[in-house]
């Protein structure tokens, strides 16, 4: 895809950015209603209760499910670059209320064999199958649209494909799958500083919405707080930190100590001014509330609890304080 811009070099260790040339549609970093994309921004995730990305379950039911338990924002499953730059935008009255947005890919990004079948058995599955399904009426302002991309050369298009009918664009640079880093992505960004700061900055320069990122820690403090700031010097409105590293499983317990103290560190920082997001092993409402309250955090995020119990979301009116500031809330098993 040719674009008008041209990536700059980065020196990782110069936290300064080279300005890029041109704008794909002469979008500047104010919007509409006359504030920033990072005031914006800052409205979005201040305070905020997400549902993380997770594939093959944060689609439309789990989103909805999330929000109508009180869940503030909700970020769709990671979608690849070239998946949604390969779909058409259709409105389906036949869903929801007022119907959904589908993104629908075109019957020529198939491979020719299934080209066939759907002209001449009237293929359903593979021609009405959305990439994304957005519920315009549920999901206004709180949708998040995950990009899995390693390139911004097929990150614009790809956010610009979708740009109005999401909130903001995030850019997966924590999923450490063979599938995403393989193809340079996820977490592969982690350890490629300058790629991932042309695709924020580039970004960040031509869409009409907030970029963020979603990152895991890494190898230590210094290195996470070094690529955080280079990330919001690049452009980044937001950016989520995951309490595990590169190779951390599932079942061990989030580095939650850690993630308090380079949280803290970023916020002690003048260079930062971005809402930072933390994520890991916040199963009840009194972790999210006492994870947020030791690390000065502007907002959670939430994957496998929210599976496990999406009423997690909802907000009682009823806690109590212990004598050392922990918040501890009623239980919440329905």
């Amino acid at each position: 895809v040719a674009l008008p811009y041209h990536l700059v070099s980065y020196n990782s260790n110069d936290v300064s950015i080279a300005s890029i040339n041109g704008s794909i549609n002469g979008t500047s970093r104010h919007m509409t209603s006359g504030l920033t994309i990072q005031e914006r921004a800052s409205q979005l995730f201040q305070d905020a209760e997400i549902l993380a990305p997770m594939v093959r379950a944060s689609t439309t039911p789990l989103r909805s499910l999330a929000l109508s338990y009180g869940c503030d924002l909700v970020y769709s499953e990671e979608i690849i670059d070239r998946a949604i730059t390969s779909t058409e935008r259709v409105y389906n009255e036949t869903m929801g209320t007022i119907g959904t947005i589908d993104y629908r890919r075109k019957s020529e990004s198939f491979l020719p064999n299934v080209q066939r079948r759907m002209a001449t058995n009237n293929d359903l599955f593979h021609s009405t199958i959305p990439v994304i399904r957005i519920d315009p009426e549920l999901e206004r302002s709180k949708l998040i649209f995950q990009l899995g991309t390693g390139s911004a050369n097929l990150a614009l298009p790809a956010a610009l494909t979708v740009q109005n009918d999401v909130s903001g664009i995030d850019i997966n640079m924590g999923c450490p799958k063979k599938f995403s880093v393989s193809g340079g992505m996820g977490s592969a960004l982690l350890e490629d500083l300058p790629r991932a700061c042309d695709i924020v900055n580039v970004l960040s320069r031509n869409v009409n919405v907030p970029v963020s990122c979603k990152i895991r820690l890494l190898e230590d403090d210094p290195k996470t707080v070094h690529f955080v700031t280079a990330l919001v010097k690049a452009g980044a409105s937001a950016i989520a930190i995951h309490g595990r590293e590169v190779g951390d499983t599932a079942q061990q317990p989030a580095q939650l100590d850690r993630l308090v103290g380079v949280v803290k560190l970023l916020k002690s920082s003048s260079s930062i001014g971005v809402p930072i997001i933390v994520n890991g092993d916040m199963y009840a409402r009194n972790n999210m509330v006492n994870l947020r309250r030791r690390s000065g955090a502007d907002a959670v995020m939430l994957a496998r609890p929210a599976l496990y119990n999406t009423s997690i979301f909802r907000k009682p009116s009823h806690h109590r304080v212990d004598h050392d500031g922990e918040v501890y809330y009623e239980s919440q098993d329905e």
